[in-house]
């Protein structure tokens, strides 16, 4: 009998331990493109037997998904490496992994009289993300290159946010937007013409490939320790994009957090979502990063990249 108990207690332990999940505590921006994954994301995850468990902390900006890693808040966020190389050089251990390689675009109305980039000069340029927003300053850099122009000089800036670079440039009051690319593909679907978008600018610059724009940021130090749980986290993600791409039942049910009621605007995003998917991500993509950093420390007077000319080792992981 004896006996019996003990082995009854042993299964109840053992059953107890498996079920037990890793729990990770995930900063996802509200009305940003990651949460429309999160639906399907946790029907991967819940189908697993075993494997992790998300608990979701709403933040309201990308600073504030910062503070809320550093702080310790959070397990993992979503944003750029750019800002993981400067935080490693002060001594931080955070690492990133690819997420997305889609990044914005500059469009102009149809009937724009503006063909080329030389054309912005003398013009009002909407510009979402603020004067050390990535986009506008490997803008800054390719006009530099291709004409000669310093083109923070030459047009009529207009910082805002992105929501009100579409309705700045619908009502006339800017001649041109350089928008995040879900705003940017709002306006394309309206018929706004796309001057150039992100891997245009990079392929200008010379860079081939596609660089990831926006991945998951941790600490070193904490995937060391959850390593199992966060490659089956990536892969849930992987197969939720695919999901999303591959099943028009899976994008149905997210459009309600897309916020447009527009079925054409719709599967432009969709679209456009779907083009940003990494296929790759090597020695090649992580070159390519490498020009950009030093692109973009050179543009921003290091501001956004930290003292160092080079990418910091870890960076990605």
């Amino acid at each position: 009998m004896r006996f019996i108990v003990l082995l009854l207690g042993m299964f109840i332990s053992t059953s107890g331990i498996s079920a037990q999940k890793t729990v990770i505590r995930l900063g996802v921006q509200t009305g940003g493109t990651f949460e429309w994954e999160l639906p399907v994301l946790k029907d991967y995850l819940t189908a697993q037997a075993d494997g992790i468990e998300l608990d979701i902390y709403p933040i309201s900006s990308a600073e504030a998904g910062k503070t809320a890693l550093q702080t310790g808040k959070v397990d993992i966020i979503v944003t750029d490496w750019i800002w993981v190389s400067k935080l490693r050089e002060e001594g931080s251990d955070f690492t990133f992994y690819p997420y997305s390689d889609i990044s914005g675009a500059l469009l102009v109305p149809s009937n724009s009289s503006i063909k080329v980039l030389s054309d912005l000069k003398g013009k009002r340029l909407g510009i979402a993300g603020g004067e050390l927003d990535k986009n506008w300053l490997l803008l800054q850099a390719l006009v530099q290159q291709q004409f000669g122009i310093d083109l923070n000089n030459s047009v009529t800036k207009v910082f805002a946010a992105p929501k009100e670079i579409n309705t700045l440039i619908k009502q006339g009051k800017i001649d041109a937007g350089l928008n995040y690319w879900h705003f940017a593909a709002r306006l394309e679907a309206e018929g706004y013409r796309t001057l150039l978008n992100g891997s245009e600018v990079l392929k200008g610059l010379g860079m081939n490939v596609a660089v990831a724009n926006l991945g998951f940021v941790f600490k070193q130090s904490w995937a060391d320790q959850n390593k199992l749980a966060l490659i089956q986290f990536f892969a849930a993600s992987k197969q939720a994009k695919q999901s999303l791409c591959s099943s028009d039942k899976a994008w149905q049910k997210i459009t309600q957090l897309i916020q447009v009621d527009n079925n054409t605007v719709l599967t432009h995003i969709h679209q456009k979502y779907c083009a940003g998917n990494i296929e790759h991500w090597g020695e090649t993509e992580k070159k390519a990063a490498e020009k950009v950093f030093e692109l973009l420390h050179k543009q921003s007077k290091q501001f956004i990249t930290g003292n160092s000319e080079k990418i910091q080792p870890g960076t990605f992981w």
